[in-house]
C-alpha cells in the first residue's frame, strides 16, 4: 500500500491492481439451511450472441448527484433492509457487515453511490449462523425485475435489472462486473454457485446487474453528515478487486474485496 495520502480515485486504482490475478471468494461461512439458496437459470443472464435486427433505442436517464444509500429494496424477492457502508480494511480489502445482523446490506463507500454515473457495488450474506440472510434469494431475480435505493438526500434510485449470472471463483469476469460503465449502473453481489462441504464454502457468485430507470423524491433531504469510515472486522473476502487501468477509467470500482 502507498504511503502517501490518495484520492478516492487513485485508492480504488491501487487496490484495484490486483483483482485479475486472485479468485472469487464470498461469504464462506454462516449456517446451511436445509434449502440450499436459489440460483439464476440461463434465461436470466445476458445473451451469449445480440440479437439480429433493429434495436429501440433506450432512454437514456440522467444520473444523480452522489447521495449515501441508506436501504434497499427488491419488491419480488421481499428484501427491505437497512445499508451499511463499506470501507476498507488496513490490508486493503473490504470489511464485512456484521454478522450478526441477517437483514443488512453492504455498500462500497468509497466507490460510486447508486444513482451516480458509474457502477455502484452492494453486497450481503446469503447466510450466516442464524439462518438466510439479506442476499438469500437474489438468484430468484430476474429480467426486468425493480431495485430501489433509497438515499440519503430524500430520492429513491429506481434500478432494473439488467441479467442475473453466476460465476465460478476461478472463473470471476472482474472487467464484466466492476469494469467502467457510461451510465448510473448497480451490481448486487453475493455467495452461491453450489456449496462445498468438503472446504466448507461457496464456490462461487451471484451477481445482479441492473441500470437506473428512475428515481422518485420520497422527502426534503437534509444535509448530510461525512460518513465515518467503519472499522470493521476482518471478514472472509466477497470477491476480487479490479485491474489499476479500469479503475482509473472508472474511478468508482470495489477494491480486493473481504465483505460478506
Amino acid at each position: 500500500m502507498p504511503s502517501t495520502p490518495l484520492t478516492r480515485r487513485t485508492l480504488t486504482a491501487t487496490l484495484l491492481a490486483a483483482a485479475l490475478f486472485t479468485g472469487t471468494w464470498l461469504i464462506d461461512d454462516g449456517a446451511r439451511t436445509p434449502g440450499p439458496p436459489p440460483q439464476p437459470s440461463k434465461a436470466e443472464a445476458f445473451p451469449a450472441r445480440p440479437t439480429m435486427g433493429p434495436r429501440r433505442p433506450q432512454p437514456r436517464v440522467p444520473a444523480l448527484p452522489r447521495s449515501v444509500p441508506t436501504r434497499i429494496r427488491i419488491p419480488e424477492i421481499r428484501v427491505d433492509a437497512p445499508v451499511k457502508g463499506l470501507g476498507l480494511m488496513p490490508d486493503g480489502s473490504l470489511a464485512t457487515p456484521p454478522e450478526d445482523d441477517n437483514n443488512l446490506a453492504g455498500w462500497y463507500q468509497d466507490g460510486t453511490a447508486p444513482g451516480e454515473m458509474g457502477t455502484a457495488v452492494m453486497a450481503g450474506h446469503v447466510d450466516t449462523a442464524g439462518g438466510p440472510a439479506v442476499f438469500y434469494n437474489l438468484g430468484a431475480l430476474k429480467r426486468g425485475h425493480a431495485v430501489e435505493i433509497q438515499r440519503a438526500d430524500g430520492r429513491t434510485a429506481l434500478f432494473t435489472i439488467d441479467a442475473i449470472e453466476v460465476y465460478d471463483r476461478k472463473d470471476f469476469p472482474s472487467r464484466k462486473v466492476y469494469g467502467a460503465s457510461g451510465r448510473p449502473e448497480l451490481r448486487l453481489i453475493t455467495c452461491g454457485g453450489g456449496f462445498s462441504q468438503e472446504i466448507n464454502a461457496y464456490l462461487g457468485n451471484v451477481v445482479a446487474y441492473a441500470h437506473l430507470t428512475g428515481h422518485r423524491q420520497d422527502w426534503v433531504s437534509v444535509p448530510e453528515l461525512p460518513v465515518p469510515m467503519p472499522s470493521g472486522r476482518r471478514g472472509t473476502p466477497l470477491g476480487p478487486a479490479l485491474t489499476e487501468r479500469q479503475a482509473a477509467s472508472n474511478g468508482s470500482e470495489l477494491s480486493r474485496s473481504r465483505m460478506g
